[in-house]
């Protein structure tokens, strides 16, 4: 009776609320979100847009759903057991709801019905009956599921739970089994799995996270497949993005701000230096471990700066994100360099500091051609409390012309570190504008940093020696001998 009391209970609080959750299914275009398209600052083509009908096709997820567990059991796995692990980890019920579930469940198979019929039930059906779990939400299981079924063919990494999911692939988090230490996978999706293009884009992210070593860059563990699903294995940074801070505080203050950007320009460096380029630095890309220590991560559309094959094949292709992506990306040049970085990453300084990304658009066609045409509203005219220097920073990392910007990391680091310590920043400040900063830094280069040593002096010398007296007081004589005679010559030449 207990139960049955609980049930009724948590039936009325679902009633409540259920609006509330279908509401929250579909949103418009957020920051974030990854579109590859052909030339799509002229007009519309390349946009892509969603159709609400195809939701439609959730029903028949169960089916499909159900499909997968049988298969998980013909393993020896309990699917109850998985079922309801899956659905508490990911918070699509609670405990109390699962437990509602598995004891009618198991009253529904004691009851007097045909064996087909008790066959049909499953944990996952009475959920979603029970209205704990709606169709959509089965809709987004499926993949764990599916995902839970590759844990068990990738040897030495057990799946524990998904951490996200994004166009290109879904992440989980997994325990490497030889090491004992938890390890963040990515998946390629199976529909992708058929496309040679999906896969080699897949495993050249492998390929360009492994030659990086630096701590505020997420690691690159293994790559390979397994059955049917193509796996990238990778550190498991444990805390948050950039993104969700911005989502729960609003916006940075500019000394944290400073702080994270920091740490991601000493991670593009160390990129660059290796000759890689990032081509999607945004919030969402930016983690923060509990310590505060920020990572660089997804490599996925990095490439290298060396590879004119690749430049060659992608001309006229915009990769990137439209509220983080550089002009030249957009336009889909050929020559793409670190100056683009330096661009996304002064767009997502620009959101972190204001609250808002650099420019609005209803289509990722119009915030594209705004990040080629428009003028960038200053930071500091949107948020007051912004210092000049950091307002000064951000428009030359997001100069539309690439010359115009940081010539590479360390000097934007250079600028970076004087604002944090409350002076001018050097390169940016506006009283340099006008003056060549690839001049100025070369001149900066190339000076000696070594102050000369004073020439020793004996004590009791004297401070200048009598020979060079002399001869300085015979110049003085000549010179002043010469000055009188061109004075008298004139004199006599104007009478």
């Amino acid at each position: 009776m207990a139960l049955v009391r609980l049930y009724a209970r948590m039936s009325e609080q679902r009633k409540d609320t259920s609006a509330k959750q279908d509401l929250s299914e579909t949103s418009p275009m957020k920051p974030g979100d990854t579109v590859s398209v052909d030339q799509p600052a002229g007009g519309s083509r390349g946009v892509a847009t969603v159709n609400p009908s195809s939701m439609s096709s959730v029903v028949g997820n169960i089916s499909a759903t159900e499909e997968v567990l049988q298969e998980i059991a013909k393993s020896g796995t309990n699917v109850d057991s998985l079922v309801g692990r899956l659905v508490v980890d990911n918070g699509l019920a609670t405990q109390d709801e699962v437990k509602v579930a598995l004891e009618m469940l198991k009253s529904a198979q004691n009851a007097p019905t045909t064996p087909e019929e008790r066959n049909q039930r499953s944990l996952l059906q009475v959920l979603v009956d029970q209205e704990f779990v709606t169709k959509r939400q089965i809709a987004r299981l499926r993949p764990i599921i599916e995902a839970e079924k590759s844990g068990q063919k990738i040897p030495g990494y057990k799946i524990i739970k998904k951490l996200g999911a994004g166009a290109m692939a879904s992440v989980m988090l997994g325990r490497q089994l030889s090491l004992d230490r938890l390890v963040a996978i990515k998946l390629l999706p199976k529909k992708f799995t058929g496309n040679p293009q999906f896969i080699e884009r897949f495993y050249a992210e492998g390929r360009a996270a492994a030659q990086l070593n630096h701590p505020n860059i997420v690691q690159a563990y293994d790559v390979g497949k397994a059955g049917d699903y193509h796996y990238f294995v990778m550190e498991y940074v444990e805390g948050r993005t950039a993104y969700d801070d911005i989502a729960r505080l609003k916006r940075y203050t500019e000394k944290d701000a400073i702080e994270i950007i920091l740490q991601i320009s000493e991670a593009l460096l160390h990129a660059h230096e290796k000759g890689l380029i990032h081509r999607d630095v945004k919030p969402k890309n930016i983690m923060i471990t509990k310590e505060g220590v920020a990572k660089l991560a997804d490599m996925g559309l990095a490439r290298a700066i060396s590879d004119k094959e690749a430049a060659e094949a992608e001309a006229g292709k915009a990769f990137g994100t439209p509220y983080y992506i550089s002009p030249e990306q957009i336009r889909g040049e050929k020559n793409i360099t670190p100056a683009a970085d330096i661009y996304s990453l002064g767009a997502t300084l620009y959101h972190m500091l204001t609250g808002q990304v650099p420019f609005e658009g209803k289509n990722p066609s119009e915030v594209m051609h705004k990040h080629l045409k428009a003028e960038l509203p200053q930071p500091d005219h949107i948020n007051a409390k912004l210092s000049a220097g950091i307002s000064e920073i951000v428009e030359m990392m997001m100069a539309k012309d690439p010359g115009q910007r940081y010539r590479n990391c360390r000097d934007l680091i250079v600028d970076l570190k004087a604002v944090k310590m409350g002076q001018h920043p050097p390169l940016a400040h506006k009283d340099f504008r006008g003056a060549d900063l690839a001049s100025l830094a070369n001149a900066e280069q190339s000076a000696v940093a070594v102050i000369p040593a004073a020439p020793e002096v004996e004590f009791g010398s004297p401070m200048v020696r009598p020979w060079l007296f002399w001869t300085l007081v015979a110049v003085l004589v000549v010179s002043v001998t010469f000055n009188i005679i061109l004075l008298a010559t004139r004199a006599s030449g104007g009478s």
